[in-house]
């Protein structure tokens, strides 16, 4: 397969690098950046593989980031590579880069291959395909640099995604969060039931039921560990989410005359979905940094908090109390929150300052409230008892029914939730807050 050359900044083949002032390669370096950073994120990839095209040839490039919990993949080169390779192998490639690992070859859609890895300091990686060993210094520095624009750029994009993105992000990790949960809980059941066949004593050769009970239970492990890296790409603890925000606000308070106080949301707080901590993030800023239009303004303090179903979002100035929702500035700010189902209120207090009140409903993707569900009493402990994942003896004996009451129940549960699934019921009544 050639490598990818179709999209070159300039009409030779003169790879990318640092020259003199005046070069001609300083231009395609500048050139390249310019395409990098205003490049859609849909196009980001194709953007960063025509960088690097002439000075690293190579069949595909694969970035997968935290920053886009929706789609954290961004893909460009040969399908044969780009339409297979998993979110799960490039979390491996990340794993090995993290333990110090130098990488040569990793198995990636569907089998062995070279690759070239990177991660930059916001955490995504990059993968290079077929790009070929290691090579000259130059090329190294160039793909680093060049990297960590990138992966900054799709950062701040995200940061500033607008109303329908943030939409869009929403129901794909809702949907991706549920085929998980439920891929995950049919391959553990089929392994639990191979675990328990094998265990029988039933089966003569014992070397033969050793080894299969063996792979089965790395198998098993392999899965719930699957499970796992797919929900931590769909969520983000509030505490790193928070800890972010500080970043993100450090220059007003480095290089400015704004004093910005951050009061810590509780450690034990629920997960935030990505889109949330991201809007949340980007409402903060917007805020705060109209806020700071204001004259006799000194002081903000910032602070979360979560109530269980809603992240609670408090921002007050000491200010002379003008700001109100119409302030220049918070536009965006409220389109996002109103796009996520959230609500906004702005108190004034004249001479006093500005007190502005977010509520950002944590499961903002959900279509229908638990309540209208329309589920009996009975119907409702059992399906609470699923999504705290205990099995039909399990609720049976803890509501002193019988096994066969459970399934009835579950059937009426899966009608009336639309599923037709366990796990997707589970997964649907979480998503509701339903714990």
């Amino acid at each position: 397969m050639s490598s990818i050359r179709d999209h070159h900044l300039l009409d030779d083949d003169a790879p990318l690098r640092a020259g003199d002032a005046g070069d001609p390669a300083q231009m395609r370096l500048a050139s390249a950046i310019a395409r990098i950073v205003e490049a859609p994120l849909a196009e980001i990839a194709t953007a960063l593989s025509g960088a690097l095209a002439a000075s690293l040839p190579h069949r595909a490039l694969v970035i997968l980031t935290e920053d886009c919990t929706g789609r954290p993949q961004k893909k460009a080169g040969d399908p044969e590579i780009t339409e297979k390779v998993t979110v799960l192998e490039m979390d491996a490639i990340r794993r090995r880069l993290r333990a110090g690992e130098d990488i040569a070859t990793a198995p990636l859609a569907g089998r062995e291959r070279d690759v070239r890895a990177w991660e930059a300091a916001t955490g995504a990686v990059l993968a290079l395909f077929g790009a070929g060993p290691a090579g000259e210094r130059p090329a190294d520095e160039l793909v680093r640099a060049l990297w960590e624009i990138t992966a900054t750029t799709i950062r701040r994009q995200v940061a500033g995604a607008s109303p329908a993105d943030l939409v869009d992000a929403n129901a794909v990790s809702s949907e991706r969060v549920r085929v998980t949960t439920e891929l995950t809980e049919r391959h553990a059941t089929d392994l639990e039931s191979l675990l328990a066949v094998l265990r029988s004593r039933d089966l003569d050769d014992h070397r033969t039921r050793a080894a299969a009970t063996d792979l089965a239970s790395a198998a098993l492990v392999r899965t719930r560990t699957a499970s796992d890296v797919m929900m931590a790409l769909s969520e983000e603890p509030v505490v790193s989410a928070f800890s972010r925000l500080r970043t993100d606000l450090r220059p007003l308070t480095q290089y400015g005359r704004l004093d910005v106080q951050f009061i810590e949301p509780p450690a034990d707080g629920r997960a935030l979905p990505g889109e949330i901590a991201y809007a949340a993030r980007s409402i903060v800023r917007s805020a705060v940094l109209a806020m700071n239009e204001q004259e006799d303004i000194s002081r903000v303090r910032v602070q979360w908090d979560c109530d269980g179903k809603n992240l609670l979002i408090n921002i007050r100035d000491d200010g002379p109390g003008a700001f109100d929702s119409g302030t220049p500035g918070l536009h965006q700010a409220q389109a996002n929150v109103a796009a996520l189902g959230g609500e906004v209120s702005v108190k004034r207090v004249a001479a006093w300052g500005t007190e502005l009140d977010v509520r950002l409903p944590i499961d903002a993707s959900r279509t229908e409230a638990v309540d209208e569900w329309d589920l009996a009493p009975r119907e409702r402990e059992v399906l609470r008892l699923v999504v705290h994942g205990k099995k039909n003896r399990q609720i049976a004996q803890e509501l002193f029914i019988s096994e066969n009451t459970v399934k009835f129940h579950l059937t009426q549960i899966y009608r009336k939730l639309g599923v037709g699934s366990r796990s997707a019921a589970a997964a649907v009544a979480a998503a509701s807050g339903l714990a």
